[in-house]
Protein backbone atom coordinates (compact mmCIF):
# COMPACT_ATOMS: atom_id res chain seq x y z
CA UNK A 1 0.00 0.00 0.00
CA UNK A 2 2.67 2.47 1.06
CA UNK A 3 6.18 2.87 -0.20
CA UNK A 4 7.34 4.00 3.24
CA UNK A 5 5.26 2.82 6.20
CA UNK A 6 7.25 4.94 8.64
CA UNK A 7 6.55 8.11 6.68
CA UNK A 8 2.88 7.14 6.51
CA UNK A 9 2.82 6.76 10.29
CA UNK A 10 4.35 10.21 10.71
CA UNK A 11 1.91 11.90 8.33
CA UNK A 12 -1.05 10.05 9.85
CA UNK A 13 0.05 11.06 13.34
CA UNK A 14 0.38 14.70 12.25
CA UNK A 15 -3.15 14.67 10.83
CA UNK A 16 -4.62 13.05 13.94
CA UNK A 17 -2.70 15.46 16.16
CA UNK A 18 -4.17 18.33 14.16
CA UNK A 19 -7.67 16.95 14.70
CA UNK A 20 -6.98 16.58 18.43
CA UNK A 21 -5.62 20.14 18.56
CA UNK A 22 -8.77 21.58 16.98
CA UNK A 23 -10.93 19.50 19.32
CA UNK A 24 -8.97 20.79 22.30
CA UNK A 25 -9.29 24.41 21.18
CA UNK A 26 -13.03 23.98 20.81
CA UNK A 27 -13.34 22.30 24.21
CA UNK A 28 -11.23 24.58 26.42
CA UNK A 29 -13.03 27.62 27.89
CA UNK A 30 -9.87 29.70 27.43
CA UNK A 31 -9.66 29.11 23.67
CA UNK A 32 -13.28 28.42 22.71
CA UNK A 33 -14.22 32.12 22.27
CA UNK A 34 -11.38 32.68 19.80
CA UNK A 35 -12.38 29.61 17.78
CA UNK A 36 -16.00 30.73 17.82
CA UNK A 37 -14.99 34.20 16.65
CA UNK A 38 -13.35 32.67 13.57
CA UNK A 39 -16.33 30.38 13.03
CA UNK A 40 -18.72 33.34 13.31
CA UNK A 41 -16.72 35.34 10.78
CA UNK A 42 -16.85 32.45 8.29
CA UNK A 43 -20.58 32.05 8.98
CA UNK A 44 -21.15 35.73 8.16
CA UNK A 45 -19.15 35.31 4.96
CA UNK A 46 -21.30 32.32 3.98
CA UNK A 47 -24.43 34.39 4.49
CA UNK A 48 -22.99 37.29 2.47
CA UNK A 49 -21.99 35.21 -0.58
CA UNK A 50 -25.11 33.02 -0.71
CA UNK A 51 -26.59 32.63 -4.19
CA UNK A 52 -28.70 30.04 -5.95
CA UNK A 53 -26.03 28.48 -8.25
CA UNK A 54 -23.53 28.13 -5.40
CA UNK A 55 -26.21 26.68 -3.14
CA UNK A 56 -27.14 24.07 -5.76
CA UNK A 57 -23.49 23.03 -6.12
CA UNK A 58 -23.02 22.92 -2.35
CA UNK A 59 -26.12 20.77 -1.88
CA UNK A 60 -24.79 18.35 -4.51
CA UNK A 61 -21.39 18.16 -2.83
CA UNK A 62 -23.04 17.62 0.55
CA UNK A 63 -25.05 14.75 -0.92
CA UNK A 64 -21.86 13.18 -2.30
CA UNK A 65 -20.44 13.21 1.23
CA UNK A 66 -23.54 11.59 2.71
CA UNK A 67 -24.29 8.01 3.60
CA UNK A 68 -26.10 7.25 0.33
CA UNK A 69 -22.80 7.67 -1.53
CA UNK A 70 -20.02 6.92 0.95
CA UNK A 71 -21.37 3.62 2.24
CA UNK A 72 -21.98 1.99 -1.19
CA UNK A 73 -18.46 3.08 -2.23
CA UNK A 74 -17.01 1.57 0.95
CA UNK A 75 -18.84 -1.73 0.46
CA UNK A 76 -17.77 -1.92 -3.19
CA UNK A 77 -14.17 -1.14 -2.24
CA UNK A 78 -14.12 -3.83 0.43
CA UNK A 79 -15.71 -6.35 -1.94
CA UNK A 80 -13.11 -5.58 -4.62
CA UNK A 81 -10.26 -6.00 -2.13
CA UNK A 82 -11.71 -9.32 -0.97
CA UNK A 83 -12.06 -10.52 -4.57
CA UNK A 84 -8.43 -9.59 -5.22
CA UNK A 85 -7.41 -11.27 -1.93
CA UNK A 86 -5.69 -8.11 -0.73
CA UNK A 87 -6.33 -8.95 2.91
CA UNK A 88 -4.00 -6.39 4.49
CA UNK A 89 -5.50 -3.58 2.43
CA UNK A 90 -8.99 -4.80 3.24
CA UNK A 91 -8.21 -4.87 6.97
CA UNK A 92 -6.66 -1.39 6.84
CA UNK A 93 -9.61 0.20 5.07
CA UNK A 94 -12.17 -1.65 7.21
CA UNK A 95 -10.43 -0.49 10.38
CA UNK A 96 -10.31 3.09 9.10
CA UNK A 97 -14.04 3.04 8.37
CA UNK A 98 -15.03 1.35 11.63
CA UNK A 99 -12.92 3.58 13.86
CA UNK A 100 -14.03 6.74 12.05
CA UNK A 101 -17.68 5.82 12.53
CA UNK A 102 -17.02 4.89 16.16
CA UNK A 103 -15.67 8.39 16.85
CA UNK A 104 -18.62 10.36 15.46
CA UNK A 105 -21.40 9.55 17.92
CA UNK A 106 -19.41 9.78 21.17
CA UNK A 107 -17.66 13.00 20.14
CA UNK A 108 -20.94 14.63 19.18
CA UNK A 109 -22.42 13.55 22.51
CA UNK A 110 -19.46 14.87 24.50
CA UNK A 111 -19.28 18.25 22.74
CA UNK A 112 -23.02 18.67 22.16
CA UNK A 113 -22.25 21.78 20.13
CA UNK A 114 -25.13 23.72 18.64
CA UNK A 115 -25.19 24.02 14.87
CA UNK A 116 -25.08 27.36 13.07
CA UNK A 117 -28.38 29.17 12.64
CA UNK A 118 -30.22 29.60 9.34
CA UNK A 119 -28.96 26.34 7.80
CA UNK A 120 -29.86 25.96 4.13
CA UNK A 121 -30.42 22.21 4.52
CA UNK A 122 -32.00 19.95 7.11
CA UNK A 123 -29.63 18.87 9.87
CA UNK A 124 -29.84 16.71 12.96
CA UNK A 125 -27.68 16.05 15.97
CA UNK A 126 -24.79 18.03 17.38
CA UNK A 127 -22.40 20.00 15.21
CA UNK A 128 -18.91 18.90 16.31
CA UNK A 129 -17.29 17.12 14.60
CA UNK A 130 -18.67 17.00 11.07
CA UNK A 131 -19.66 13.45 10.25
CA UNK A 132 -19.79 14.36 6.56
CA UNK A 133 -16.19 15.62 6.64
CA UNK A 134 -14.98 12.50 8.43
CA UNK A 135 -16.81 10.16 6.06
CA UNK A 136 -15.70 11.96 2.90
CA UNK A 137 -12.05 12.04 3.96
CA UNK A 138 -11.81 8.45 5.16
CA UNK A 139 -13.66 7.16 2.09
CA UNK A 140 -11.96 9.20 -0.64
CA UNK A 141 -8.42 9.10 0.75
CA UNK A 142 -8.74 5.52 2.01
CA UNK A 143 -10.09 4.04 -1.23
CA UNK A 144 -7.39 5.64 -3.36
CA UNK A 145 -4.73 4.39 -0.97
CA UNK A 146 -5.86 0.76 -0.90
CA UNK A 147 -6.98 0.42 -4.53
CA UNK A 148 -4.31 2.29 -6.48
CA UNK A 149 -0.76 0.95 -6.96
CA UNK A 150 2.08 3.15 -5.67
CA UNK A 151 3.41 5.68 -8.15
CA UNK A 152 2.70 9.07 -9.74
CA UNK A 153 -0.84 8.10 -10.72
CA UNK A 154 -1.76 7.30 -7.11
CA UNK A 155 -0.28 10.59 -5.97
CA UNK A 156 -2.44 12.48 -8.47
CA UNK A 157 -5.54 10.61 -7.33
CA UNK A 158 -4.70 11.20 -3.68
CA UNK A 159 -4.48 14.94 -4.37
CA UNK A 160 -7.87 14.80 -6.08
CA UNK A 161 -9.33 12.80 -3.20
CA UNK A 162 -8.00 15.28 -0.64
CA UNK A 163 -9.31 18.22 -2.67
CA UNK A 164 -12.73 16.60 -2.96
CA UNK A 165 -12.86 15.96 0.79
CA UNK A 166 -11.85 19.57 1.49
CA UNK A 167 -14.35 21.10 -0.95
CA UNK A 168 -17.13 18.82 0.28
CA UNK A 169 -16.36 19.84 3.87
CA UNK A 170 -16.44 23.53 2.93
CA UNK A 171 -19.80 23.01 1.23
CA UNK A 172 -21.18 22.10 4.65
CA UNK A 173 -19.86 25.41 5.99
CA UNK A 174 -21.38 27.33 3.07
CA UNK A 175 -24.72 25.62 3.73
CA UNK A 176 -24.42 26.67 7.40
CA UNK A 177 -24.80 23.06 8.47
CA UNK A 178 -21.46 23.18 10.33
CA UNK A 179 -18.95 25.59 11.76
CA UNK A 180 -15.56 25.78 10.08
CA UNK A 181 -13.84 24.13 13.05
CA UNK A 182 -16.29 21.20 12.83
CA UNK A 183 -15.24 20.32 9.29
CA UNK A 184 -11.51 21.00 9.83
CA UNK A 185 -11.43 18.57 12.75
CA UNK A 186 -13.51 16.02 10.84
CA UNK A 187 -11.41 16.13 7.68
CA UNK A 188 -8.16 15.81 9.64
CA UNK A 189 -9.54 12.89 11.65
CA UNK A 190 -10.84 11.04 8.60
CA UNK A 191 -7.65 11.53 6.58
CA UNK A 192 -5.48 10.59 9.55
CA UNK A 193 -7.31 7.31 10.07
CA UNK A 194 -7.34 6.54 6.34
CA UNK A 195 -3.56 6.90 6.20
CA UNK A 196 -2.66 5.78 9.71
CA UNK A 197 -4.20 2.32 9.65
CA UNK A 198 -2.45 1.14 6.45
CA UNK A 199 0.84 2.54 7.72
CA UNK A 200 0.43 0.83 11.08
CA UNK A 201 -0.48 -2.57 9.62
CA UNK A 202 2.39 -2.37 7.15
CA UNK A 203 4.83 -1.44 9.90
CA UNK A 204 3.68 -4.41 11.97
CA UNK A 205 4.04 -6.75 9.00
CA UNK A 206 7.52 -5.44 8.22
CA UNK A 207 8.63 -5.85 11.83
CA UNK A 208 7.33 -9.42 11.91
CA UNK A 209 9.15 -10.17 8.65
CA UNK A 210 12.40 -8.86 10.08
CA UNK A 211 11.85 -10.86 13.25
CA UNK A 212 11.24 -14.08 11.30
CA UNK A 213 14.32 -13.45 9.16
CA UNK A 214 16.41 -12.98 12.30
CA UNK A 215 15.16 -16.21 13.83
CA UNK A 216 15.80 -18.10 10.60
CA UNK A 217 19.37 -16.85 10.36
CA UNK A 218 22.47 -18.76 11.55
CA UNK A 219 22.66 -19.25 15.28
Amino acid sequence: MLVDARRGLVVGAVLLTGAAAVATLVALPATRPAVQAVDDAVWRWAVAVENEPSTAVAVGLSWLGGVWVTWPLRVLGLALLAWRRHWLRLAAFALAVVTSEAFIGPLKAVYDRARPTDSLIETSGASFPSGHAIAAAVTAVGLVLVLSPPGPMRWRWEVRAALFAAVMALSRVYLRAHWLSDVVAGALLGAGLALGWPALLMAVRERRAVSRTGRAGPG
